[in-house]
């Protein structure tokens, strides 16, 4: 099959894939399927590094309800645009943004460094944090997170990143509770994760 038809057909594989897992834990949140076994947990321990050289861990999602976006600093549009409506969000909390968690974490560690990360991130919300690492360190978050990544070669010897563009909504434990919807106004979504402070 021609690379320039294959390619879409992953994306919306990735899509798909992306909303059965999110509508099928949205079932479950639900109360249904009380017959059924629970789906594998999403996120699990790590250690990462912010765009100011600090480390992060899974620890540091305690106590606030948290955000997670999975993207890379050369992404042509998904990324600034989700990265933009996050901002966006966190500046119709007002104070409260400083009681939510934001993470954006790369799956491009190949050339997505915390200086890096720190350049890109200074286009939007302060409080964003960027987080990166070593190849090997975040496979496993991705894995953990149940995120699609795949490396796409370009024609000009360059390369792209297709990706799963959700963005994770954690609970004040570090627990999985809903993708998170940023398809409406601001100011209805800062009212949505204020009920998670």
């Amino acid at each position: 099959m021609p690379r320039n038809v294959t390619r879409p057909l992953v994306i919306v594989g990735a899509f798909a894939a992306s909303l059965v897992v999110g509508l099928s834990l949205m079932f479950l949140i639900m109360g249904g399927g009380r017959n059924f076994a629970a789906p594998a947990a999403i996120g699990g321990p790590f250690q990462l590094t912010d765009q100011s050289g600090a480390v992060v861990t899974e620890q540091s999602l305690q106590g606030r309800p948290t955000l997670i976006f999975f993207g890379f600093t050369h992404c042509p549009d998904v990324c600034p645009t989700s990265l933009f409506e996050i901002s966006e969000v966190l500046r119709a909390m007002g104070k409260d943004a400083d009681s939510v968690n934001a993470y954006f974490i790369s799956v491009d560690p190949e050339r997505d460094n915390p200086a890096t990360m720190k350049d890109y991130l200074s286009s939007f919300d302060p409080h964003l944090k960027g987080l990166t690492g070593d190849p090997e360190v975040l496979a496993k978050v991705l894995t953990e997170y149940r995120v699609y990544a795949k490396k796409v070669p370009l024609k000009d010897g360059d390369y792209t990143m297709d990706h799963t563009a959700l963005v994770y909504l954690m609970d004040r434990n570090g627990r999985f509770v809903a993708p998170f919807n940023l398809k409406r106004t601001p100011e209805e979504a800062a009212a949505d994760l204020k009920k998670y402070l």
